[in-house]
């Protein structure tokens, strides 16, 4: 008797995946089997949105580097932005790879609640 060949990628790894760029996420959105799955849902949708947060955060910085005096102060204050932004993307592919559904504040419920979880 044959064990039956599992095609696809599993709910973890697609919920991981979904965190490598926007991109991914917006594939698992719309690509089946994985738009089914309310997990792979979730961790995609708030891959979207740690995304847009960071490019609003990212922008922001930008446009306050070019309007202060302060140039070094703002580099720095970009580059701690960079590394608490890459803290919790990691954070969020550990759990979403350990099939765990970890909520950020705010884009979290956001994401739960696009994902109709």
């Amino acid at each position: 008797m044959t064990e039956p060949v599992q095609t696809g990628i599993s709910d973890n790894g697609a919920g991981t995946l979904a965190y490598i760029t926007f991109i991914p996420a917006i594939v698992f959105l719309v690509m089946p089997p994985y738009n089914a799955s309310s997990y792979v849902r979730f961790h995609a949708w708030q891959s979207i949105f740690l995304n847009i947060v960071g490019f609003v955060l990212y922008f922001g910085l930008a446009v306050l580097s070019m309007m202060f005096w302060a140039f070094y102060l703002m580099l720095m204050l970009r580059a701690f932005v960079s590394l608490c932004l890459f803290a919790v993307w990691v954070v969020c592919v550990i759990q979403a790879l350990n099939g765990k559904r970890f909520q950020l504040p705010i884009i979290g419920a956001l994401a739960a609640k696009q994902a109709g979880a």
